[in-house]
């Protein structure tokens, strides 16, 4: 028996390669990076930033979700901006995406992602009922 077991929901796009959409175990849930595709077309939400943010941090909760937590059980994010200038544009929206719940969080740049996208998410958290 492996030691964690895959996520899968239709709420989140499919993986676009050799990954699940997340991992679950030991109390545990790692989300797979997430872009800002809608999950209904596979298409990104929009070409600027806040939408494929705001769209990826969707996708991000539907997993978690389907992994069996929440928002405030993120305990780590990891933000990957294709152009370190939206970086306050992101801000603003990853704040009122989880409000005043902080996680740790690195966000870099990186000179490209899957697809031609501009923002890409992952996470993890702790299930509350094993914190």
């Amino acid at each position: 028996m492996p030691s964690t077991i895959p996520i899968q929901t239709d709420k989140a796009p499919a993986a676009i390669g050799p990954y699940a959409q997340g991992r679950t175990g030991a109390g545990l849930v790692f989300v797979s990076g997430q872009l800002g595709f809608d999950p209904v077309t596979g298409a990104f939400r929009g070409e600027d930033l806040a939408s494929q943010a705001l769209q990826a941090l969707a996708n991000l909760q539907a997993v978690l979700q389907a992994g069996g937590c929440c928002l405030e059980d993120v305990a780590a994010v990891d933000v990957f901006l294709t152009d370190m200038i939206d970086f306050v544009e992101f801000n603003q929206i990853y704040q009122d995406f989880f409000g005043d719940h902080k996680p740790a969080r690195a966000v870099v740049a990186v000179k490209a992602l899957p697809k031609g996208g501009r923002v890409e998410i992952k996470c993890v958290a702790v299930k509350a009922s094993d914190a």
